[in-house]
């Protein structure tokens, strides 16, 4: 899963998207021609255009009431102007939208998908980023822009003890430094017991991993001192204790090693020995904790309010945590929402089903959050627009709904300011529908990324080629009588029947 053979970059592009992502790599090249750079393989993303205008759309812009026939200003890859009278410069490419939708990029916050297996075999592997083993020639990817899924977190799965760093990725480019669109910010932890584990043991292998990374930072403190003491011709004359005291300040960021690195980002970036800390050393990291079940969540929000992380800390829920609604909302921490959004529980005597709207119970409690797709590529849950109107339909409301597919999703990964809604200075992330985005009817008609025209339907060939017509089929004529009962019926298609020949003059 982590080889570091996935940093090259790689030939193949997804093959029934090839046309649209065809369409960016003409920018490039086409920017190429005019001067500027093209794509370049594991270079940065090539530029987006210069400026483009999606003109007489209605526009939805989350923040905001809805435009109804609207203009969105593109410069470099930013919105620059929003309105109902924008001024068009001449030079801009024009997209006459009239009669569609314009939604924000939706945003999926939590998957694993991307990734070639969900987690590592070994709990414990706070080192391992999820970079490392993304594949940009998943179909998964290709799906996304045909769904509107902009914006992806691409991180270990639920099955770990500490799995390792997600990363953020747009679902176009031909490597991964061409996808990506922000450093991980959050280290995937899990409280819920993995396969072969009870919850003493998981919790028992959290606090032994933090004791390791406690002991091990003693001990360089102890070795720096006595490092500088050797440099200075020296000998110690104090105890195990003041050594370390002294040699914390001594610590280097490069003295870490790369099993301690994350950890210690997760503590705020500042190494910790004997109740004293360090300088802030590193970037500080959140954490994505997963909360199978109402009981772990107290564990949770404890553990993480002790080692000092819990203000940056994503409660990844299951179904049933809405019972545990107090210690959640008490958190104060941001929410993804369960893939499964009914929770559905048996009476043990009389044997009533009862179901629970999962999104519904955290709207009440006045808590925001953000829904993530289903895993399962047969059901319409894995459109981020289905949920929003599962929501809908289950009495939240629309503007509820909807940023819980966009902006939502956006703050929970610390990137609201960029991404989830349609404002000046936010990147170009945009969806064109044909219809109204919670209108079952509706299709994603075109997909915009940094500016860039990365999703056309009407050019997408592998959804062409699934939706078009199938050549009618005609029984085969039989020319002998069934020989017993197990003989199959046959069918041919019409292209291959052979037209009977007419008859020619003088033939019986």
């Amino acid at each position: 899963m982590w080889n570091h053979e996935h940093r090259t970059p790689r030939p193949s592009v997804p093959g029934g998207c090839r046309a649209c992502w065809v369409v960016a790599v003409w920018l490039g090249v086409s920017g190429a021609v005019l001067g500027q750079p093209g794509p370049r393989p594991g270079g940065p993303p090539p530029p987006p255009p210069e400026r483009v205008a999606l003109t007489g759309g209605k526009i939805i812009p989350i923040v905001g009431v809805p435009i109804e026939r609207g203009t969105v200003l593109i410069e470099h890859g930013r919105i620059v102007a929003v309105g109902a009278e924008v001024e068009i410069p001449y030079d801009a490419r024009v997209f006459d939208l009239r009669g569609k939708v314009v939604l924000p990029g939706m945003i999926n916050a939590h998957t694993w998908r991307g990734l070639d297996i969900p987690n590592e075999q070994r709990p414990v592997v706070p080192q391992l980023d999820a970079y490392d083993a993304l594949d940009p020639s998943q179909l998964f990817f290709e799906d996304c822009l045909r769904l509107g899924h902009t914006v992806v977190h691409v991180i270990p799965a639920n099955n770990t003890v500490i799995g390792g760093m997600g990363q953020v990725v747009r679902p176009i480019g031909l490597t991964v430094p061409e996808m990506t669109l922000d450093d991980g910010q959050f280290l995937k932890m899990s409280v819920t017991p993995r396969p072969g584990f009870d919850r003493m043991m998981q919790m028992a292998l959290l606090r032994e991993t933090f004791l390791e990374l406690d002991d091990a930072l003693a001990q360089l403190a102890e070795r720096r001192y006595e490092e500088q003491l050797k440099e200075e011709e020296k000998e110690i004359e104090v105890g195990p204790a003041e050594a370390r005291r002294r040699g914390l300040p001594l610590i280097r960021a490069e003295d870490l090693e790369d099993r301690y690195r994350n950890l210690v980002r997760l503590r705020g970036g500042r190494v910790r020995v004997d109740e004293q800390e360090s300088a802030t050393l590193l970037p500080p990291l959140g954490a994505f904790m997963y909360c199978g079940d109402a009981m772990d969540v107290a564990p949770a929000v404890e553990f993480a309010r002790k080692h000092g992380f819990l203000e940056r800390t994503v409660l990844v829920l299951g179904g049933e945590t809405f019972k545990a609604i107090a210690d959640v909302r008490n958190s104060g921490c941001d929410l993804v929402m369960p893939e499964e959004l009914t929770y559905r529980e048996v009476d043990p005597l009389t044997g009533h089903i009862s179901e629970t709207f999962v999104p519904r119970v955290f709207f009440d409690a006045g808590l925001k959050f953000a829904l993530v797709p289903g895993q399962d590529d047969s059901f319409p849950e894995r459109m981020l627009v289905y949920r929003a109107a599962q929501c809908v339909r289950h009495g939240i409301p629309r503007d509820v709904a909807l940023r819980a597919i966009t902006l939502h999703p956006a703050e929970v990964l610390g990137l609201g300011q960029r991404f989830g809604s349609i404002e000046p200075g936010k990147d170009a992330h945009l969806v064109v529908f044909s219809g109204d985005p919670l209108d079952f009817d509706s299709v994603v008609e075109q997909v915009f990324i940094q500016g860039i025209p990365a999703y056309d339907r009407a050019k997408d060939v592998r959804l062409q080629r699934l939706i078009a017509p199938r050549p009618a089929t005609v029984e085969a004529p039989q020319t002998s009588a069934p020989t017993g009962p197990q003989t199959a019926r046959t069918t041919r298609p019409v292209e291959e029947t052979q037209p009977t020949p007419a008859p020619q003059e003088g033939s019986e």
